[in-house]
C-alpha cells in the first residue's frame, strides 16, 4: 500500500483532531448549564418547598467523553451529560421528573430563544449556533454496597451511566489508544458530503471499528484495512449489539437499517478508488487523488505535486506542538467513579536532589524558584476522610516535550498509598492529582501544579 503517513498524520492532527480551544468551549457550554441548573434547582425547591438536588457531580456521555468529536461536526455539537438523582427524592413518573428539570432550567435561561426542551431520553438546550446539550436524567438507589441506576426516558430503564464510555476507553487502551484515531477518521468520511444524509451515529461507528480493528504500525494502513473489514462485515451481516448488554441492538427504529444500508454502500464504492494504492506503478498524485476522492477534503487537493512548495510553506509558518504523534492516555475520575467530594484532602511535595533536600514545591513556586529537570519528588496527601477508603494517583505530563516523547501519561492509578514518588524530567506545566475513593465514590480529590523550567 502506497506510503502516505506523514501526510495522513498531518491530516488528522490538523483536520480531523478537535482543536483544544474548541474542546475547552464544550466544557465551557456545558459547566455553565450545569451550574444553571444547580442555580435553578435551588430556586425550584424555594418556590414549591421541594428539595431535589444532584446524587454526584454530573457525568459527560457520549463523543465529548470518549473524545471522537471531530471538526466535521461543525457547529453542531452534542454534549451529552448525565445528571443523577437519588431515587427516593424524585417524582415516580418520568414524565413529571423531566418537566421539573426543564422547568428549573427555564429559571436561568430566560435569555435563550429556544427554551429547555423534554424529550424522550432527555432535557435538551439548544444554542443559536448550533451547539445543544442534552441532560440524561438519572435515578439511582443501593442494592448492598452498590449503586443500581434508571434511565429516564418513556420509563425508567436500568441503565449505568458510566459504562459505555468505560467500554470504550477499555478498548482503546488495549488497542495502544488507536481506537480513538480509526473512529475519528471513519465518522470524517460518514461526513464528507453536504449530500450524505442518513449515516450511523458515533456509537455504531466505534461498536465498528472496536469490532474489526485492524493493528498496523501506520496510521493509513490501520485505518483502511479496520474500515475495509467494516465493508466486508456489513456487507452480510449489519446488526449491531449494544457492547455493554449483548442483549440489545444499538438499531432503534426502523430507519437505522438505511443508515447501515448507506454505511455500507458508501464505504464500498469509496473504498474502490483506493485501489491504485495497491498498484507497484501508483505515484505520488494517485495516491493523493484517491485520499482526495475518499474523504472530499480540501487538504489533499493542497498536497498535489504542483501545490506542495506554497503549502510547505504556509505549513512551516503555522506548524505547532499538536502536530506530535503522540498517544492520548489521559482518564478522568468521573469515568470511573462517582463523584461526591465531601472531605478534605491536601497535598504537598518535597523536593529533593541527590537526596538533599531543596524544599517544599509550593513554598518554592511562591519565591520564584525554579523546578529544574533532575530532582525527584515525594507528593504526601493528607486527608480527614475515615478509614478504610481507596487511593489513586495521576500524573499528567503537559508541553511539547511531553508530546514529542509520547510521554503526556495521564492514566489513574490505585496505589492506596498516602504518599507517592516521581521525578522531574522534562519540561512543561505538568501536573499531579491524588483521589480518594470510599464505598465506591471519590470522596475527595486535590491537584497540585508542578511546572518544570529550563535553567
Amino acid at each position: 500500500m502506497y506510503d502516505l503517513q506523514s501526510k495522513f498524520n498531518t491530516f488528522y492532527k490538523n483536520h480531523v483532531v478537535l482543536p483544544k480551544s474548541e474542546k475547552n468551549s464544550l466544557f465551557t457550554k456545558k459547566n455553565i448549564n450545569i451550574n444553571r441548573l444547580k442555580d435553578g434547582l435551588i430556586e425550584y425547591n424555594e418556590e414549591k418547598g421541594t428539595d431535589y438536588k444532584l446524587a454526584e457531580e454530573p457525568i459527560v456521555q457520549g463523543s465529548v467523553a470518549m473524545s471522537t468529536v471531530i471538526q466535521n461536526d461543525s457547529n453542531d455539537y452534542d454534549i451529552d451529560v448525565a445528571i443523577v438523582f437519588e431515587k427516593d427524592n424524585l417524582p415516580s413518573g418520568t414524565t413529571a421528573t423531566k418537566n421539573m428539570v426543564v422547568n428549573a432550567l427555564k429559571k436561568k435561561t430566560k435569555q435563550f430563544k429556544v427554551e429547555p426542551e423534554a424529550k424522550t431520553n432527555c432535557v435538551r438546550i439548544v444554542y443559536a449556533e448550533g451547539y445543544h446539550i442534552d441532560f440524561a436524567i438519572y435515578r439511582r438507589y443501593k442494592n448492598g454496597e452498590d449503586y443500581i441506576y434508571e434511565h429516564c426516558g418513556s420509563e425508567w430503564r436500568e441503565r449505568d451511566p458510566r459504562s459505555l464510555t468505560q467500554w470504550f476507553l477499555d478498548q482503546n487502551k488495549e488497542k495502544e489508544y488507536n481506537l480513538r484515531e480509526v473512529v475519528r477518521l471513519l465518522k470524517m468520511f460518514s461526513k464528507s458530503r453536504d449530500g450524505w444524509r442518513n449515516m450511523p451515529g458515533g456509537l455504531i461507528q466505534s461498536v465498528l471499528v472496536d469490532e474489526q480493528f485492524q493493528s498496523y504500525d501506520r496510521i493509513d494502513e490501520r485505518f483502511y484495512y479496520t474500515v475495509n473489514s467494516i465493508k466486508d462485515r456489513l456487507a452480510y451481516n449489519k446488526e449491531v449489539y449494544n457492547p455493554t448488554d449483548p442483549n440489545k441492538s444499538l438499531k432503534l427504529v426502523s430507519k437505522d437499517s438505511t443508515k447501515m444500508d448507506n454505511l455500507y454502500n458508501r464505504l464500498k464504492d469509496k473504498l474502490s478508488k483506493l485501489d491504485v494504492l495497491f498498484t507497484s506503478s501508483c505515484t505520488y498524485n494517485q495516491a493523493i487523488e484517491a485520499w482526495e476522492e475518499f474523504f472530499n477534503h480540501d487538504y489533499w487537493t493542497d498536497q498535489k505535486e504542483e501545490n506542495r512548495s506554497s503549502v510547505a510553506k504556509s505549513f512551516a509558518l503555522s506548524e505547532a506542538d499538536e502536530l506530535y504523534n503522540y498517544r492520548e492516555t489521559e482518564e478522568f475520575i468521573q469515568n470511573k467513579f462517582p463523584v461526591k467530594t465531601q472531605y478534605q484532602l491536601d497535598l504537598e511535595c518535597k523536593v529533593t536532589k541527590n537526596k538533599k533536600d531543596i524544599g517544599w514545591l509550593q513554598l518554592m513556586l511562591r519565591q520564584r524558584k525554579i523546578l529544574l529537570p533532575g530532582y525527584d519528588l515525594e507528593f504526601m496527601a493528607f486527608t480527614n476522610v475515615p478509614s478504610p477508603f481507596k487511593v489513586f494517583w495521576k500524573v499528567k505530563n503537559r508541553g511539547r516535550v511531553a508530546k514529542m516523547e509520547d510521554s503526556v501519561r495521564g492514566q489513574i492509578v490505585q496505589t492506596d498509598s498516602l504518599k507517592h514518588s516521581e521525578s522531574t524530567s522534562f519540561k512543561g506545566d505538568h501536573y499531579v492529582e491524588c483521589y480518594i475513593v470510599k464505598n465506591g465514590i471519590c470522596v475527595a480529590k486535590q491537584r497540585i501544579a508542578v511546572p518544570i523550567k529550563v535553567s
